[in-house]
């Protein structure tokens, strides 16, 4: 029977593993689809993100029936209950990827952001894509130092947001009012997309310490110091 359960512990933390792989996919062909002006893909991208709910669906059934069935104590209902969090994390991700296939869509055949700004949302994109890899890998290695790494790279996407932001509001912005709100959703949904990555990374650092990542980082010695 424990061994029966273990298994069932494993195949949930492999459900949020898959999860992270199929949004960070997503937010990936999304972005292509966008800058692209790639209407199948964002039409794929928009109907697989079913299988990202129903992952979730099916990890959060298996979770409530462990909890249920075998009353976990210490680690074990750790990794149960920030499974949970990490699965609602992953699949508000996955909700973020279709945003952005969708504004692809629904500006075809043009493409909703304006040629010079398009090697900046392609960074975004790709950053997002990378977090999201990070992330799947700290649920796989439960590396707490590369959990505590993916604040710092989210910095990154900031400095996009922001510069992005800045763009918009140059008195030399030509495009418009609605591309000026594409192009704002978009900024949104790359940063939000990021944030959750970094969240999954978080939940990582409390199953494995018992301790949240912004405690354990006040406690670490600070570089030159």
């Amino acid at each position: 029977m424990r061994d029966a359960y273990h298994e069932e512990l494993d195949s949930i933390g492999e459900g949020l593993v898959e999860m992270a792989r199929l949004v960070g996919s997503a937010i990936g062909r999304a972005t292509t689809a966008m800058l692209d002006a790639d209407l199948k893909l964002a039409e794929t991208v928009i109907a697989a993100d079913q299988k990202v709910d129903d992952l979730q669906h099916d990890l959060e059934a298996r979770a409530i029936a462990l909890l249920a069935r075998q009353q976990p104590v210490a680690t074990d209902l750790r990794i149960v209950v920030t499974s949970l969090r990490m699965s609602a994390d992953l699949e508000r991700s996955g909700d973020l990827a279709q945003h952005v296939a969708k504004l692809a869509r629904l500006r075809f055949p043009d493409s909703a952001v304006p040629r010079d700004l398009q090697a900046t949302i392609l960074e975004m994109g790709q950053l997002a894509q990378r977090l999201m890899a990070k992330a799947a890998e700290v649920i796989i290695t439960k590396d707490v130092d590369l959990a505590l790494q993916l604040e710092t790279d989210d910095d990154e996407m900031d400095l996009l947001h922001r510069a992005l932001f800045q763009h918009l509001m140059d008195d030399r912005w030509k495009h418009g009012i609605e591309t000026a709100v594409d192009v704002t959703l978009l900024g949104r949904y790359y940063e939000r997309f990021a944030d959750h990555a970094v969240s999954v990374a978080k939940r990582v650092v409390y199953l494995v310490t018992g301790e949240h990542a912004d405690e354990l980082q006040a406690t670490l010695p600070v570089e030159g110091a």
